[in-house]
This record gives C-alpha cells, structure tokens and sequence, in this order.
C-alpha cells in the first residue's frame, strides 16, 4: 500500500453533515462513524442500558444454548415493557385516536425487513440519531441540503412511527445491548464478519475517496441492510458493496430471535464511513 492510500486509509472522518455533536453512546459520533473505527472497532455501550437491565444479562450467563438465551430475552421483553398486557402499561382500548400499543421491537424489525423506507424503517433512523449521533442520509430519497421536502417526508413518518407508543426506543435499546451480548457469546475472538450489499449505482452513497479502482471510501447510511449471502446481495443490484463490518455495528443478525423472526437473513448494520470492495455481477 502506497503513502497516499495507507494515509487515506487511517484519516477518512465521518463529514459534519451526517453526524451529531453529541450522542447517547459512551463514543462521539465522529469516533464511531469513521473509517478508523471501521478497521480497529472497540465495544459501543448505550448509557445506562447494561447497568438498568443487568438482571437480564446475568441470568443469561449460565444458558449454554443461543435459542434458550433468545426465549428468556423475549420473556424479558414482554413481562418488562407490558407487551401482553397492554392496559397496565397504561393503553386504554376503549378511548378514541390513534392506537399504537402494538408496535413493539419485534413490528419495527419486521417492518424494515419488509420496507426500508416505510413508518418503521424511520423509527429505526431515529434512534440510531438519537443513541449514536449518526445522522439518516436517505429516506425514500437524499436526505440533505436541496432536499427539504424528502426531510419533511422522513420527520412525518418518524412522528407517526413514534407517537403512542410503550418506550419504543427503550425497546430498541435493550434489543441493540442484547444482540451485542450475543455477538460476545456466538462469535468469541472475532471483531469483523464479512458481509455484502447490492447496490444499482455507486453513487447512491457519498463517496469521500477512490483509492484503488474496486475499493471506495463511502459514508452509509445510518442503518443499512447487509447479507452474508454474495448471491442473496445479487439480487438487489448490479454492483456488491463487499464490507468488513465491526461486529460492534450490528443491531440484528440472522438467527438473534430465531423464533421470532424465522426466514430473514438480513444483518442491521449501524452506518458510518465504510472502506468497500466494489464488484460487478
């Protein structure tokens, strides 16, 4: 590697426009979205989530099986946030208006799996703004300056998303804390997992940097769709987003809640300034 690449390589920052001052997360967004985080990632801790929920983390020690671990996560969630008794929580099925106690952790995954641009695709980008200062770039469209009226569009359909709902991002956050614990137990001495991203044009993402003719320096969005599968990736465009991303990164991965969300081989990646290895089908 020449001078000029190893110097790209380590410098690439995560641009002002796509990121907060502060955030949620005990890393400042301009440390944890850039490509030095890419390539030498540490742990990311929401505040107070781990130290609140700590009964739930050291009752999963001793369960040796991933499924078993899952199950006791959900049972947490439910009995913790009132998900099957919905009058406790304070819902009442009886008063008039917009009735969103249903919309719980398990919809808004289901929901971005179906559509990443829908109700619960916002949702998702509210809180990693919110918990990781790591700003949306798209939704159904760019995001940015020019683009008021998509901005518009997203802030709409993050209001609708979030409005009545039982501590939706509180869901979120212990969801994020979960899955990480799960990284920690499933994927023991790794930091990185391989993944792939099919994409129509490359310019669909800011390019910050070329430094050779298939790697890109790219800011993603803030939460994106990955796949394991480079066929799967196929399927989606004509050029694959080759990733290395940090295991630290991940929302969700394939199997997290087996039961609950059979079939979907997504991985949630949280966004940021990628290095990628670009190919053509």
């Amino acid at each position: 590697m020449d001078e000029n690449r190893q110097q790209t390589m380590t410098s690439a920052s995560l641009p002002a426009h796509a990121r907060l001052p502060i955030n949620h997360c005990n890393l400042p967004p301009v440390i944890l979205g850039s490509l030095t985080f890419q390539h030498h990632p540490t742990q990311l801790h929401l505040d107070g989530v781990e130290q609140l929920h700590a009964a739930l983390f050291e009752s999963l020690d001793p369960v040796t099986e991933a499924d078993t671990r899952a199950e006791h996560f959900m049972d947490y969630m439910r009995s913790g946030f009132l998900l099957d008794n919905l009058d406790e929580a304070g819902f009442d099925e009886h008063k008039r208006g917009i009735k969103r106690g249903k919309a719980d952790y398990l919809r808004i995954l289901r929901g971005w799996l179906f559509n990443a641009d829908g109700k619960e695709a916002a949702v998702l980008k509210s809180w990693v703004e919110s918990r990781f200062g790591l700003l949306p770039l798209n939704h159904r469209g760019p995001l940015g300056v020019g683009a008021e009226d998509n901005y518009h569009a997203y802030l709409s359909a993050r209001a609708k998303g979030l409005y009545n709902t039982n501590a939706l991002e509180s869901q979120l956050d212990l969801l994020y804390s979960y899955c990480q614990y799960e990284v920690t137990r499933q994927y023991r001495g790794e930091h990185h997992v391989t993944l792939y991203r099919g994409v129509n044009r490359i310019d669909e993402h800011e390019i910050l940097h070329q430094p050779a003719k298939d790697v890109y320096i790219l800011t993603l969005n803030n939460i994106n769709s990955f796949s394991s599968n480079r066929e799967r990736a196929d399927e989606f465009g004509d050029y694959i987003l080759e990733v290395k991303v940090p295991l630290t990164k991940l929302l969700y991965f394939p199997g997290l809640l087996p039961n609950a969300l059979k079939g979907e081989e997504e991985y949630l990646v949280i966004g940021g300034v990628y290095e990628v290895k670009v190919s053509l089908l």
